[in-house]
């Protein structure tokens, strides 16, 4: 083999080792820039993208219920109780006896009354005859009539005390405990039994001063009560004239149907009133939220980098707040990993809602 021959390989061979150890270097250059561009493709993120909701702002408050219509049933007079028609528990119509109070004196009165009324009757219309021949003054006809009529004024009064003597019921409703019985003496004031119509409840309740302007007659409210949890529908039927001075607090009365007889006079609630209803209103976790000197700022993303908002809250509830300013539907607010964004700082999602 000739030098030239041998010069000619050597030069090949050496060509082709320069050749692969610069691809082999190439490689490598182009492996650490995928590996650098790899290892910083943004801080990872869990996002939302807000859509307006139906917002109804509601207060709890405490309540008392009350029948629509209860009464103490007393006596007026002084008498004693000859008969008790009431029964415990029992359901009564209006105008049903009640009590039957002893009316044996008042009874004697008014005979006593009816037999002077008529000897009173014949004395005027004998003393108007008289005038109309002239043989009797006007002076005696004058005090004939008007002892007449002082004596009819005392029978009506004595037919009156002797229908007080019956004790009935004002309006139609259940009966409470009796607390007399036949024999015994009732005086004024005394309370025999009570009367209640529970087929509807009222629903006493106080809101705050600031709130008092937010609620006006027919209103709906909703209310549970202490057995159970069913929920209640009522409307607010009447509110109090001033504020409660020592309190600040405003009283309102609402009114349900009870038609089953499940709520009792008495009871607690726990009543739910709506301050206010927002339609299409912005809605955030209350994590998203960073304190700021500001008040409060969210992490928005835009163009794939973070960006800081000032905003405004509202309404709290346990998992969501209310932004009234700041925010608007179709933003994408930042809900974890806050802390190690800045602004402008590029993201990468880890989950979106």
């Amino acid at each position: 083999m000739s030098n030239d021959l041998i010069k000619q390989q050597t030069l090949l061979l050496f060509a082709g080792i320069v050749i692969t150890l610069s691809a082999c270097a190439t490689s490598a250059s182009d492996k650490k820039q995928d590996n650098t561009i790899a290892a910083a493709p943004g801080i990872p993120v869990d996002a939302m993208i807000l859509k307006p909701e139906n917002l109804s702002e509601n207060m709890e408050i405490s309540g008392t219920l009350a029948a629509v219509q209860e009464v103490n049933i007393m006596s007026e007079l002084s008498k004693k109780v000859s008969t008790v028609y009431a029964a415990e528990g029992k359901q009564v119509a209006a105008g049903i006896l009640l009590f039957k109070l002893d009316d044996a004196d008042l009874q004697a009165q008014l005979d006593q009354y009816l037999q002077q009324e008529k000897l009173a009757i014949i004395n005027e219309r004998r003393l108007a005859d008289l005038i109309a021949n002239q043989a009797a003054i006007q002076q005696d006809y004058d005090q004939a009539l008007t002892s007449l009529r002082v004596l009819q004024a005392q029978i009506r009064q004595i037919r009156v005390n002797i229908e007080k003597t019956r004790i009935t019921a004002p309006f139609a409703g259940k009966i409470g405990l009796v607390n007399i019985h036949p024999g015994a003496l009732v005086t004024p004031g005394q309370t025999l039994t009570t009367l209640e119509d529970k087929s509807r409840i009222k629903v006493d309740f106080y809101i705050p001063e600031k709130y008092a302007a937010n609620f006006k007659t027919g209103d709906p409210i909703h209310f549970k009560v202490e057995s159970g949890n069913k929920e209640y529908d009522g409307t607010i039927i009447a509110q109090e004239a001033k504020l409660n001075n020592d309190t600040r607090t405003l009283l309102l009365r609402a009114i349900t149907g009870n038609a089953d007889g499940e709520l009792l006079p008495g009871q607690s609630a726990r009543v739910s009133v709506s301050l206010h209803n927002v339609k299409d209103a912005v809605m955030v976790p209350n994590q998203a939220l960073m304190p700021s000197a500001a008040g409060y700022s969210v992490f928005v993303i835009k163009n794939g980098q973070a960006a800081i908002r000032t905003v405004k809250t509202g309404e709290r509830n346990a998992n969501t707040i209310h932004i009234t300013e700041g925010l608007s539907a179709g933003d994408t607010v930042v809900t974890s990993n806050m802390l190690r964004l800045s602004p402008g700082a590029a993201v990468q999602f880890t989950s979106i809602k």
